[in-house]
């Protein structure tokens, strides 16, 4: 399956007391490329979070954002975390020694501290598995999103080769016939300056001549390359690299057709193809 390197996802659950809200967001990159914003209280879960995207994706800029939204129940009482306020004191009694004229920190600052305020603190190894669970979901929320987006990418693609075969298939059988109206209007000119020009001579240069702009090379490897490009698209291994290396190729081919152009209909679809190549180069830079 061809997937994009766009996407995007949304998720909320509801876990004991509290509620988790995922959002993902994917554009394309050459490399995998991952940005957190995470709750303070998720900031620790980050590596967990790392290497389950990391296990599923492998090129594109993800943007992770995780939130936890804890729920006070009627008529319970908010809770203080002995333990974090005996560490916040004894860091700023020992951040005095270095900075006696320092503010001290006041009661409205230390409510404010991340974790200071309980509502019935949450098992971590509970939170951690429900943390696993919502990105597992979101990641496959995020996939669906770039599967469907591959699907039309992929779409472009093989129109834009249908289109490559019809030229290549429109050009291909006047080529002997291109090649040999202009060695007579070659032949004629040669004939016309030259009287007693060795005719022998204007046939051998005639001949290397045709070796030189003869393109049927190039239209076979423009076919073979065609071939690998949808190999690739129905293969269900990354593509983006691989393909955008054979549009380079791609263009390669129409661009020497195009410098051995000997009359107006090969000139055209020399130019008609580096537009489709063009344009099925763009689409791939967002294939993962």
């Amino acid at each position: 399956m061809t997937f994009s390197m766009t996407g995007y996802a949304a998720l909320e659950q509801s876990i004991e007391n509290a509620t988790l809200i995922l959002e993902l967001r994917a554009v394309n990159s050459r490399y995998l490329d991952l940005h957190f914003k995470l709750d303070d209280h998720l900031k620790s879960f980050e590596p967990t979070i790392r290497e389950k995207i990391g296990a599923q994706l492998s090129r594109g800029k993800i943007e992770c954002k995780m939130n936890l939204i804890q729920r006070t129940q009627a008529g319970q009482a908010m809770q203080l975390d002995d333990a974090l306020m005996q560490q916040l004191a004894g860091m700023q009694e020992k951040a005095q020694l270095y900075f006696p004229q320092g503010r001290q920190l006041s009661i409205a600052d230390i409510l404010r501290w991340p974790g200071v305020l309980l509502n019935d603190t949450l098992s971590q190894d509970s939170l951690l598995e429900d943390i696993k669970k919502l990105v597992q979901k979101g990641l496959q929320d995020l996939n669906a999103s770039r599967a469907r987006e591959g699907e039309k990418l992929k779409a472009l693609v093989l129109e834009r080769l249908s289109q490559i075969e019809t030229l290549v298939t429109k050009v291909k059988p006047l080529l002997p016939a291109l090649t040999k109206e202009y060695q007579l209007k070659l032949e004629n000119k040669l004939q016309e300056s030259l009287k007693n020009i060795d005719q022998e001579r204007v046939a051998q240069e005639l001949v290397l001549f045709a070796q030189r702009i003869d393109v049927d090379e190039e239209l076979t490897r423009l076919t073979a390359h065609i071939s690998e490009v949808k190999r690739i698209l129905s293969s269900d291994a990354p593509a983006g690299k691989r393909l955008d290396f054979l549009m380079q190729e791609l263009n390669r081919e129409a661009n020497t057709l195009g410098s051995k152009s000997v009359s107006v209909q090969t000139t055209q679809v020399s130019m008609e193809l580096k537009v489709l190549i063009e344009q099925m180069r763009e689409q791939i830079q967002n294939i993962e």
